[in-house]
């Protein structure tokens, strides 16, 4: 750490003490900077992006109905979403590599705003399917290119409250999308259209306009950011520099190493988990509410966007405290405990107050895991190699995202609701949390060991 240094500079009168400012000064000027230019855009664009998955699930209110649409059609086309995005997510994080992040990402939310209203023109199961594989292929790699992004600005330290800061767009676009999805269903009629038509044309739009602003407004890395000093510049690169050595006894980037790294494929197992139970629910939430509370649909979206509140408050405590403490095992383990306890209680019964109650449990533990979990995900592996590791974590878990739409879907048909199936939610929350103490065992053991690329001890955990 370097110290205050005393220059001299003339001022007419005399030689005036004019003291530089300390590196730890210099920091926090850059850091602010780039969450104040990057987080929001980001946060943003990751907000629309989760908008546009999900926003079928408010559009089935009265889309199902319309196109005579079964649950189990319902279910299996939300979920092929996620088969072609898991399928290209990796060669899509080489290719923000490769043409860097402002042109890349730019790219991937045109394509799906532009795919995302042409969603409304769907009549038939086949075409709902095709409609959802080419979303998911136009939206590949964009999660996890946001997540190898912030690691080239924010040091590990910093990491879990900066991914925390944009990703409460998650739970807020939540919140917008519910308040939002009542009125427009409640368009049907104008210009000739569905409700649901108005739904995802109007919420598809805002993807194709900000794809113009990540263009302009993103650099490609903070070598590029004309609006950082030299003297921040070099201090970001000194801190990931110094990130990498803590990390890694080997300089090399090399794409292998986060193939050979078990804690990738262990990772990506409790994705897989976590992800069934998450896109479960998610996608089928509106309608379940609407069957427990016998709502419009214009409650049912209040009640969901006041579950996006709660989430995005339990988001960025959880995030703060990880940072402030330098913990992430217990930070993710507990709120999985937490989520599998509301699953099992709002699946137990029918009555509309235990229910909602169960599902702001769901949404304080869901919520509250994300910013903990993708740090210890960043925390073993950089350059290509974090570009591959973490998609390939996000690939894996994505096979469990197309299960879960499917299987609610199914049991919806099989037993006339959808309580059994959330209920059974809680049986692949708890098995994530039984791969997060296996990841976190193994990082232990590594770090006792000393043994090559065992993670710096403030992330280890």
């Amino acid at each position: 750490m370097r110290t205050n240094q005393a220059l001299r500079k003339p001022d007419g009168l005399g030689m005036a003490m004019v003291h530089a400012p300390t590196e730890e000064a210099i920091g926090r000027s850059a850091l602010r900077k780039a969450s104040v230019r990057l987080l929001p855009l980001i946060g943003l664009g990751y907000g629309i992006a989760y908008m546009d998955r999900v926003n079928v699930s408010f559009a089935a209110l009265q889309m199902n109905q319309q196109l005579h649409f079964s649950q189990t059609v319902f279910g299996l086309g939300a979920g092929l979403f996620f088969v072609t995005y898991a399928a290209l997510e990796i060669p899509s994080n080489l290719l923000l590599v490769r043409f860097g992040a402002r042109r890349w990402l730019a790219r991937i939310m045109l394509t799906w705003g532009l795919i995302s209203m042409g969603m409304m023109f769907v009549r038939t199961p086949l075409e709902f399917y095709a409609g959802r594989l080419l979303l998911g292929a136009a939206e590949a790699g964009f999660f996890p290119g946001i997540i190898f992004y912030l690691s080239q600005w924010f040091p590990a330290r910093e990491r879990s409250q900066a991914i925390s800061r944009f990703y409460v767009a998650f739970p807020l676009s939540t919140t917008v999308m519910g308040g939002l999805a009542g009125v427009l269903l409640h368009l049907g009629g104008h210009a000739r259209l569905a409700g649901w038509q108005w739904l995802l044309l109007a919420e598809g739009c805002p993807a194709v306009l900000l794809s113009a602003a990540y263009l302009v407004g993103l650099p490609d890395g903070p070598a590029k950011a004309k609006w950082l000093t030299e003297a921040e510049r070099a201090w970001i690169a000194g801190e990931i520099r110094e990130d990498g050595a803590a990390r890694h006894a080997h300089g090399a980037d090399e794409v292998g190493r986060a193939f050979r790294d078990p804690r990738v494929w262990m990772l990506g197992a409790f994705f897989a988990c976590f992800y069934l139970a998450a896109y479960g629910y998610t996608l089928t939430a509106p309608m379940l509410l609407q069957r427990v509370t016998g709502a419009s649909s214009m409650v049912v979206g209040g009640i969901v966007a006041g579950l996006g509140l709660i989430g995005a408050a339990s988001m960025a405590i959880n995030g703060w405290h990880s940072d402030r403490t330098r913990e992430r095992f217990l930070h993710v383990l507990i709120p999985l405990l937490v989520l599998a306890f509301g699953y099992a209680c709002a699946g137990a019964t029918k009555r509309p107050g235990v229910v909602i109650g169960g599902l702001v449990v769901v949404a304080v533990g869901y919520y509250a895991i994300h910013g903990p979990v993708w740090v210890m995900g960043t925390s073993f592996l950089r350059g290509k190699s974090a570009a591959v590791g973490i998609a390939t974590v996000n690939s894996i878990g994505m096979l469990g995202s197309f299960t879960g739409p499917y299987w609610m879907g199914l049991m919806a048909d099989w037993t006339g609701g959808y309580q059994q199936g959330l209920l059974t939610l809680a049986v692949p929350v708890l098995m994530s949390a039984g791969v997060i103490v296996a990841v976190h065992r193994y990082s232990e053991g590594l770090a006792l060991r000393a043994v090559p690329f065992a993670p710096a001890p403030e992330v280890a955990d």
